[in-house]
């Protein structure tokens, strides 16, 4: 997780910043303030505190629910800083809250953002970017939730450093088409490097795959729900292989 440095940390004014964040999480501290956890587009992954925003009288409480985009104020602080202005930028969070489908989903990839941001400062502004995108579609229901989901979480892990393979080898580079998956290998891999056991998706599931890494709606919208089931156990298998941990969030999303 980044944190700001500054020169003078006891002048207020000089640990003062702002940047355009969106909101992963949050949870309740004492009786009035809450704990946010936030991905910020310039400063990686930021936890502050808000002040007072559990109150009616709040004047931007609305503003640091979760999925909501704001420019923020926050002033640094030894261990959390603090938010003390807030502009919405991208109000998805009451739309997305409204449908159990896109919750579940929206859920999915703020919890996802979270764990790929926590270690990784550096790719920050680029996982801020396709976090923003990824829900501002889903707001809008541009596409089937369950695939925005998919097509966020394949290209979350390429963006940091783990980008599978859904044509040539993963392992040797072998020209595809091939027919074995591997999520250890880093996706389709050969009959040659293929380890036993390894699970054989349909053609059409990996057509598929490959039009959600590469943002190719087209293909992706027209694909059958069979298919859609299959390549979504394979993209969890793949963020589980890589994230070290299964997501809580992940479980209950609903599949078509």
């Amino acid at each position: 997780m980044r944190r700001l440095t500054v020169a003078n940390p006891s002048s207020f004014a000089a640990r003062s910043y702002r940047d355009d964040a969106v909101v992963l999480r949050t949870h309740k501290l004492g009786e009035a303030d809450r704990i946010i956890t936030l991905l910020t587009k310039h400063h990686g992954q930021v936890r502050a505190v808000a002040k007072g925003v559990r109150r009616t009288s709040s004047r931007f409480g609305a503003r640091l629910e979760p999925f909501m985009v704001a420019d923020l104020q926050l002033v640094s602080g030894r261990t959390l800083d603090i938010v003390t202005q807030a502009v919405a930028k991208g109000a998805y969070g009451s739309s997305i809250a409204a449908d159990y489908s896109r919750y579940t989903v929206a859920a999915a990839m703020t919890e996802t953002a979270e764990k790929l941001t926590d270690a990784d400062a550096d790719s920050g502004t680029a996982q801020y970017n396709l976090l923003v995108g990824a829900l501002a579609a889903l707001s809008r229901s541009d596409h089937p939730p369950e695939l925005i989901l998919d097509s966020y979480l394949l290209r979350a892990l390429a963006t940091g450093g783990w980008a599978p393979s859904f044509t040539d080898c993963a392992r040797c580079g072998a020209r595809g088409p091939h027919t074995a998956f591997s999520a250890p290998l880093g996706g389709m891999i050969c009959n040659d490097c293929r380890p036993p056991g390894s699970p054989a998706p349909a053609r059409e599931t990996v057509v598929l795959l490959g039009a959600l890494l590469t943002g190719d709606w087209a293909t992706a919208d027209v694909s059958e729900s069979l298919h859609r089931r299959e390549a979504a156990g394979l993209v969890a298998s793949y963020l589980q292989w890589h994230l070290e941990r299964a997501l809580k969030s992940l479980k209950h999303v609903e599949r078509s």
